[in-house]
């Protein structure tokens, strides 16, 4: 059995979840049971998300509706689950999908998101939809006037992906008028009055003519109240702004203390005063309401009687909680987006609520914002020859390249909530809806369970028994604590660039290199995903598990192609998240996603990695070295040029990822045949590249080089090459090919050479690399191994994050950089950068498990 906890906050609307199970410990159709703290059955609807190469359940994912939370929850393998007394209900009727919870009813046809909302047998809202706004041309910089086209996104496909009894998926597929391809993922809980919506769009558009200029979902909303009895909340950075779209309170003439308080706190205001009553045709009703998002740090609030007269100011705030309601006593639309201040430019909009229909639109970009501009950032700088863009590379670090810097294909993924009511919800009710939109409730198990597993390879549990692994686990929170500080400090916030982080800094301007070619957006380099993941397994932090989740978002969406000629591949780091040149799979890396999908079975991040299906074809696409190549080389179906290390890695994940989600026996085959043939390499790891036959799905054997590159390994292949090991696939060669490689890399010259002719080149990264010499003293039962592994880890030899004391050097702390050379006071850490960080604590994390006997206090 398996006891569950909630990852921050309880939820009551309904939760996903996802559990790992021992190898060989649930067979398949095996049933579970759930009881909450105080052992009562709770019912659960539970499916298989991945399963070991025996068959059994790897990770299996369970379902409970809205219900009050308990604390704490046990699933029971083996067990009946209990009969639901609300069912989510899923029906055909006609043309059109009819969803019921039980305590609403959503109608979808007719080519929007839904035709109709109802709570019981009252029409709540109508006619939900998606709306755009597009130029051809970029906003002026001193006015001018620029066309906008408005169009409404088109539903062409509607398919239930689950039906209940407890949840229910709904995928819709279309387009933004004639371009940006969208899916739209709606998600109902048995007895839930809140319904989650999963907006995507791929971007498809020519950057030089097409601009986005508005993006929004939009919803009519039936008022039925009298204008006094209408309500309008927007949500400040705590609170809500509290109106009436006819307000009874600082009048003249009082229409009673019983009305003013009803009106303020939503409820009927009942009988008025008649010196009010008489004359409340001349109080103005306010038909339109906005919220401006503009920034991080600032969001404008407006009112208007109607269009066509002045708008009026209110209070503004710094940011907004993203939330609202409109409606009255007899019922309303609650409407919001999570992360809202931090996806800016955002807005609200409620129109015609004096009307017997209000419009509200959650705009995802912000129509009062500049229009999206996606251009290249600069021209070109006269690098059109694959020399002059290599000695570009040597000044800027970026890999640029005349067409590269194109964003058609890139997507970007929000997620929204609308709940039905049947009152205007008070304050506190609204506060808490808000919340629960913005750190969305989940159900996690231990560490201690989880790592019982014996999933996602190497990792263990924070152990500061000693002092020198007290002064380790100290650094890898220092480090994510930096990070978080540094988004924050830095503003690392936005429509295209949330999630992400910095690649390097800069202690001459006190900043990170964002204007710097390829040591700005990080991009998955060197894998932060894999660090930040793997603290969050081993600590169950909630705080490490939202910013790893934010930066699956980004990372999996933003910076990887999911249409075009570069589908399937992502962008190596740059000034902007698709600038460079260098398109690979090692960004799209399936090893980055599977950890978030797992945990919550997210079905947008199941598309991600479906997307890398057939991952070896990616490599007809382009040749990943094509700039510094020696030997003569196209893309050639029969002898594809795949490297062992970032492109043999991010293969084998997409493989065994297929394999265990879908029981892919194409996926497993060319996962398990590839393993084997590294095995019979002369050269194994070392030869660095390999030719693959794409329709075979095999490696040429006979290619026999040395070939080392420091970043073969940084980009998940040892985690990955762990797992594989550790599920004992019986492949010939394989272990003792990835041991070699672990022992050598780090080994003395001499020994390089004795034992394989030459010494190997290329060699940088120590401290990255200190965990594949532990891996290989673990495995080996080698004490002097796991010794110079730690001295490697420890000591500073090169390019690597060490400060210590031992060394008199100056310890890991902030540095408080204030006064006129800085637009506001900092607190910088300018030895890090986001390589060092992500593979100190990758390092860190293998060794601590693998060899944490050997370390000591020396």
């Amino acid at each position: 059995m398996t006891d569950l906890r909630w990852l921050d906050r309880p939820g009551d609307q309904g939760v996903t979840w996802g559990v790992p199970w021992p190898r060989g410990t649930v067979e398949p159709g095996t049933p579970f049971a759930l009881t909450g703290g105080d052992g009562r059955e709770v019912p659960v609807q539970s499916w298989v998300t991945a399963t070991w190469p025996d068959g059994s359940a790897k990770w299996t994912a369970h379902a409970i509706g809205a219900r009050p939370a308990a604390e704490r929850y046990r699933l029971q393998p083996g067990g009946e689950p209990a009969a639901p007394g609300t069912a989510v209900t899923v029906t055909h009727e006609g043309r059109e999908l009819v969803v019921s919870t039980g305590v609403v009813t959503w109608t979808i046809g007719g080519g929007a998101v839904a035709r109709s909302i109802s709570r019981g047998s009252r029409e709540i809202a109508r006619d939900v939809r998606l709306v755009s706004l597009r130029q051809d041309g970029p906003t002026p910089d001193e006015g001018g006037h620029v066309a906008r086209e408005q169009a409404e996104g088109l539903v062409e496909s509607v398919t239930v992906e689950q039906e209940g009894p407890l949840r229910a998926v709904v995928r819709l597929e279309g387009r933004h008028g004639d371009w940006l391809p969208f899916t739209v993922r709606l998600y109902f809980y048995a007895g839930a009055e809140h319904v989650r919506v999963l907006h995507t769009f791929v971007w498809d558009g020519d950057p030089e003519r097409d601009f986005l200029a508005g993006l929004g979902l939009r919803a009519d909303v039936v008022m039925r109240d009298e204008l006094h009895d209408r309500h309008v909340r927007l949500a400040g950075g705590e609170g809500f702004l509290t109106e009436a779209v006819r307000g009874l309170t600082g009048l003249r003439r009082d229409p009673g203390e019983a009305a003013r308080r009803a009106q303020v706190e939503g409820r009927p205001a009942g009988e008025l005063d008649p010196e009010v009553a008489s004359r409340l045709h001349l109080i103005p009703a306010w038909n339109d309401h906005t919220l401006d998002q503009t920034s991080a740090d600032g969001y404008t609030l407006r009112k208007r009687t109607k269009d066509g007269h002045a708008w009026v100011t209110i209070p503004a705030g710094a940011r907004s909680q993203g939330y609202g309601y409109v409606g009255g006593v007899s019922g309303g639309l609650g409407f919001g987006l999570r992360d809202f201040w931090r996806l800016h430019p955002t807005r609200l909009d409620i129109r015609n609520a004096a009307t017997d229909l209000a419009t509200v639109t959650v705009w995802l970009w912000s129509p009062s914002a500049p229009a999206m501009d996606l251009r290249f950032y600069h021209d070109g700088l006269g690098q059109d020859t694959f020399e002059e863009q290599l000695e570009g590379l040597e000044i800027t670090y970026e890999d640029y390249e005349p067409g590269f810097g194109d964003p058609r294909g890139i997507a970007r993924t929000h997620e929204l909530s609308l709940r039905a009511h049947d009152t205007t919800p008070a304050a506190h009710e609204l506060a808490a809806h808000a919340a629960a939109m913005n750190e969305p409730a989940l159900l996690v198990a231990s560490p201690e369970r989880v790592r019982e597993a014996g999933v996602f390879g190497v990792w263990g549990l924070p152990d500061r028994s000693t002092p020198a692994r007290a002064e380790i686990e100290d650094r890898l929170d220092f480090l994510f604590d930096l990070y978080v500080r540094e988004r924050e400090q830095r503003r690392w916030y936005g429509f295209w660039d949330y999630g992400d982080v910095m690649h390097t800094y800069d202690g001459d301007r006190h900043t990170w290199r964002y204007d710097v070619g390829g040591y700005a957006w990080d991009n998955s380099e060197l894998s932060p995903d894999l660090w930040l993941w793997l603290q969050f397994l081993r600590t169950g932090r909630a705080d490490v598990f939202r910013f790893a989740e934010s930066m699956t978002r980004h990372t999996g969406e933003v910076d990887v192609y999911h249409l075009g000629r570069w589908k399937g591949l992502g962008s190596r780091h740059n000034v902007q998240h698709w600038g460079c040149s260098c398109k690979q799979l090692r960004i799209s890396n399936a090893a980055y996603r599977r950890f978030y999908y797992y945990l919550t079975a997210d079905e947008r991040t199941g598309d991600l990695m479906d997307e890398l299906s057939v991952p070896e074809e990616t490599f007809l696409a382009i040749d990943p070295l094509r700039k510094v190549r020696e030997d003569v080389y196209s893309p050639d179906p029969s002898a594809l040029s795949v490297g062992l290390g970032t492109d043999w890695g991010s293969l084998a994940a997409a493989w065994l990822t297929r394999w265990e989600r879908h029981g892919d026996e194409r996926a497993r085959d060319r996962l398990l045949g590839t393993m084997a043939d590294i095995g019979a390499m002369p050269r194994r790891f070392l030869t660095g590249e390999g030719r693959l036959d794409l329709e075979t799905g095999r490696f040429d054997t006979s290619r026999d080089q040395i070939s080392i590159s420091h970043l073969s390994s940084l980009f998940g292949l040892p985690e990955m090459c762990a797992e594989l090991i550790a599920l004992d696939l019986g492949v010939p060669g394989f272990e003792e090919a990835w041991l070699e490689y672990c022992r050598l890399y780090l080994a003395p010259p001499e020994q390089q050479e004795a034992e394989v002719g030459q010494r190997l080149s290329g060699i940088s990264l120590i401290q990255a690399h200190s965990r594949l010499t532990a891996y290989a003293a673990a495995r080996t039962g080698d004490a002097e191994l796991a010794a110079w592994a730690w001295r490697k880890f420890r000591l500073g030899e090169g390019d690597q994050l060490n400060r210590n004391p031992l060394q008199h050097q100056e310890k890991w702390e902030l540095t408080l950089v204030d006064g006129p050379e800085v637009p506001h006071p900092v607190h910088e850490a300018p030895f890090v950068s986001t390589n060092s960080a992500a593979q100190y604590g990758l390092a860190a994390i293998h060794n601590l498990v693998l060899i944490g006997e050997h370390l000591t206090n020396g």
